[in-house]
């Protein structure tokens, strides 16, 4: 029994290799890797944490589990906009860690295979420190985000 429950968990692995959720923050789309997604919601009530970063919103309370939450505009120094219908929480899961990732739109989910993903330019300075690479899906280009470096910071 034991050998089929690993053998759908490294199925389960193989197709969501190479899956990225696609979305927006500014003007720039990014990819999440689709295993780190747990769910998509619309902003729920957003409960203020005194003494966090300015880019970490506060904490939800999400079917009894408290999640951070971190607008990806402030953490990326782009103009906070209020909030509209596209605006959405993408729930993620990340080191076994849930945070709730403030977006301005999800589109869609791609297929960007290894071969399709190149290293951000070098620029010597930590300009790149949150971009780990750069997928290329059809006439698609997509940022791809090192989530770990993201979460660290504030945490």
């Amino acid at each position: 029994m034991a050998d089929i429950v690993d053998n759908r968990s490294e199925i389960e692995e193989d197709t969501l290799s190479g899956r990225y959720l696609k979305y927006k923050v500014g003007d720039e789309h990014y990819g999440i890797e689709i295993k780190y997604v747990t769910e998509i919601i619309n902003i729920p009530q957003i409960s203020k944490v005194p003494g966090l970063p300015h880019y970490l919103k506060g904490i939800i309370n999400l079917r009894g589990s408290i999640i951070p939450v971190m607008d990806v505009r402030l953490r990326f120094n782009i103009e906070e906009i209020e909030y509209n219908d596209h605006t959405c929480l993408i729930i993620t899961n990340i080191d076994g860690m849930d945070i709730a990732l403030i977006v301005d739109s999800v589109s869609e989910v791609l297929s960007i295979p290894d071969e399709n993903i190149i290293p951000p330019p070098d620029t010597k300075k930590s300009g790149n420190k949150f971009v780990r690479g750069i997928g290329k899906a059809g006439e698609n280009i997509l940022m791809l985000l090192d989530y770990q470096r993201l979460i660290d910071v504030g945490f």
